[in-house]
């Protein structure tokens, strides 16, 4: 009998502070207290960009109509949850610089949030595909966002 996968979807959401680009990470409540972007199941009947947006929402009370989603970015992590197999497709998603004084409020999923520049955001996510995943968002943010050689 095979497992039925559980799917998750996930925003990587970043901002820009002047020349600065930080990316939300949120340390969960539970388990390994490990940090990652906002993600979560996806309900019957959802999309996983649907999921991704409601649980953005649900976990750190960031409404779409604040966020610029850029859909063209896709990141698929494939992994194992207590033996059962678990996919989170993850977008990007744009805080909009008029909602850059918008607090984060947390859900009781999660302990603490930090607004973090890449290298930094690498080292609190901790998991070898969280990281890939956080790497290829920020090259993207960097060369088809901000228009950066990406050998700068």
């Amino acid at each position: 009998m095979t497992s039925k996968i559980v799917v998750a979807g996930g925003l990587i959401v970043f901002r820009r502070i002047t020349n600065t680009i930080e990316y939300l990470l949120l340390k969960a409540s539970y388990g390994d207290y490990h940090w990652s972007p906002p993600k979560g199941h996806v309900d019957p009947g959802e999309s996983e960009l649907d999921a991704a947006v409601r649980e953005t929402e649900e976990e750190a009370g960031l409404t779409r109509s604040q966020l610029t989603l850029h859909q063209d970015f896709q990141s698929v992590l494939n992994y194992k949850v207590r033996d059962k197999p678990k996919k989170v497709v993850y977008w990007l998603a744009e805080l909009r610089r008029d909602c850059l004084d918008t607090e984060v409020k947390l859900s009781d999923e999660h302990t603490d949030y930090k607004w973090l520049k890449i290298k930094d955001a690498m080292e609190y996510a901790g998991y070898e595909d969280m990281k890939k995943s956080l790497s290829e968002a920020d090259v993207y943010v960097q060369t088809k966002i901000l228009g950066l050689d990406s050998k700068q």
